[in-house]
């Protein structure tokens, strides 16, 4: 594991992707958003918990652009986004490695560049050594690490993650933790990270958004005061257990 020095948790200035009054309406007349203000810079990792249908996985699309919103300002200043969802979504016909060079490959990179920026992601997230292997040769962890690797090559400058570690064990859920916040320490983008888990949220970011039920809004958002890299023991801190009730207080009340 590489050292780095402590990184505080510091919004800037200038975000990379800023939501001023967003609401989302489907045509079928369901509003899934309704003013939604929210903004996250580079050197911000933002968790976003609420209640099942809230439109957080909306916002995520959002923010990709594989949606439109509805009525208000969305902007996204990020030369490269990345997106990880869910399910590691892997093509079982290739390899670990393979899979990470399809970004260069539809990038136009050549079979050099994208092999080294591939193997370089690979062993960013812990799995050189196993760049050959297929995604049924793999546990769940290391599948969603070849997921999140894959997101990772193209240096993205936002980072969107809709519930990456929903489906894992708890045990690996923890490890995946600790190794995301040390590949966030070292790289700094802005991240926007969608979660059912407030201590997951807590542990992993600089702030925690709350969203209401339907019609998602935002009705609380608590600052994480931690400088990163944060030791897996504090999780188990009077402190942690401080906020995390604080986040979960506002969750009950607007859920």
């Amino acid at each position: 594991m590489s050292t780095t020095a402590p990184v505080s948790p510091t919004r800037l200035d200038a975000p990379t992707l800023q939501l001023r009054e967003v609401t989302k309406r489907f045509p079928t007349g369901t509003t899934a958003l309704t003013g939604v203000d929210l903004g996250v810079a580079s050197g911000d990792f933002v968790s976003v918990v609420g209640p099942s249908g809230c439109g957080k996985s909306t916002l995520l699309r959002l923010a990709a652009g594989l949606d439109q919103v509805t009525s208000g300002d969305l902007r996204v200043s990020a030369a490269t986004t990345s997106y990880v969802f869910q399910d590691p979504t892997l093509l079982e016909w290739r390899s670990a490695l393979r899979n990470v060079e399809l970004v260069g490959e539809l990038r136009g990179l050549s079979r050099a560049e994208r092999r080294a920026a591939a193997l370089a992601a690979l062993e960013l997230v812990g799995l050189d050594g196993f760049e050959h292997q297929h995604p049924r040769q793999l546990s769940g962890g290391m599948r969603m690490r070849v997921s999140i690797a894959r997101a990772l090559v193209a240096e993205p400058d936002l980072a969107l993650f809709d519930e990456p570690f929903g489906a894992l064990d708890e045990i690996t859920r923890l490890r995946m933790q600790t190794e995301l916040q040390r590949i966030f320490c070292m790289k700094s983008f802005a991240a926007l990270f969608i979660t059912h888990s407030v201590s997951e949220a807590v542990y992993l970011s600089t702030r925690v958004v709350v969203m209401s039920g339907r019609p998602g809004r935002v009705v609380a958002e608590v600052d994480i005061p931690w400088s990163y890299p944060r030791p897996p023991e504090l999780r188990y801190s009077a402190e942690f257990a401080e906020i995390t009730g604080q986040v979960s207080a506002a969750l009950g009340e607007h859920a």
